[in-house]
């Protein structure tokens, strides 16, 4: 059974940064690819960041790039996002997710998904 796992959300000041970490357990991830996703209050669930399990790609919404950046360590099973001048619209609950691909998608075609992680970007 494949479970993620989200932590590291919480209230950051705009201009502040946080680390979000998705503990993924549940099978070989080695042909895989994993991803973030927001979700904010009334909206839709929107790509984040995404990222191959063997580090040969990763991709970011234009939203985000250049302030977050998504890593793995696969031999710890665990995947990082540092968001980093963040503001106040990055407030949302973020999702890890997953699929046995190793192509990251934007869509939410994911087969797994966390529980989720509450950001707060207020001063």
């Amino acid at each position: 059974q494949v479970r993620l796992a989200e932590s590291g959300g919480g209230l950051a000041q705009p201009g502040g940064s946080l680390t979000l970490t998705c503990a993924a357990s549940g099978t070989s991830f080695d042909n895989w690819s994993l991803s973030w996703f927001r979700q904010a209050a009334g909206k839709e669930r929107e790509f984040v960041a995404g990222i191959n399990w063997r580090g040969a790609a990763d991709i970011y919404a234009d939203v985000v790039k250049g302030r977050f950046t998504i890593s793995r360590d696969p031999h710890r099973n665990t995947m990082w996002l540092r968001m980093r001048n963040l503001k106040s619209e990055d407030s949302a609950i973020y999702y890890c997710a997953a699929r046995p691909h190793p192509i990251p998608t934007r869509s939410t075609s994911y087969n797994y998904w966390g529980q989720g992680t509450q950001v707060t970007v207020s001063s």
